[in-house]
């Protein structure tokens, strides 16, 4: 996984004629392959739609045997910890650390938001989420 890697909600809506490349990374988010946040930004305004990026973060840490595993199993975890009202995340940062016999990940994940409103507030009047009963 490449620093700065763009990740998409699963039923994520792009604008028309915007469909880059996703591999799949964990229950319910893709990555983008090849595009870079800052390229994935540009292509997003220059469709006319809004690419937030909110002060919101979610970090996790992973075991593994190897790198890539500990790697894996950490971005899961981030990625579950974006809230449900949000559909896009940034690699921000991975850190490993390595013990005899296994690996420890760090992973930092950035807020994103891509839509076609310019307020935050605009989307959530216009596809409210349902919140769960307690």
């Amino acid at each position: 996984m490449k620093l700065h890697s763009v990740f998409l909600r699963n039923g994520s809506i792009l604008p028309d004629r915007l469909d880059p490349c996703r591999q799949p990374v964990s229950e319910g988010w893709s990555v983008v392959e090849e595009i870079p946040a800052l390229v994935f930004d540009t292509m997003i305004r220059q469709a006319g739609w809004h690419f937030m990026w909110l002060h919101d973060a979610s970090s996790r840490s992973g075991i593994g045997l190897t790198e890539d595993a500990a790697i894996r199993r950490a971005l899961s975890g981030a990625l579950k910890g974006i809230s449900r009202r949000f559909n896009a995340a940034k690699l921000d940062s991975v850190q490993i650390t390595q013990y005899p016999g296994f690996q420890i990940a760090n992973v930092r994940v950035q807020t994103l938001q891509i839509q076609r409103h310019a307020s935050l507030n605009t989307a959530a009047r216009l596809h409210p989420q349902p919140v769960p009963a307690t």
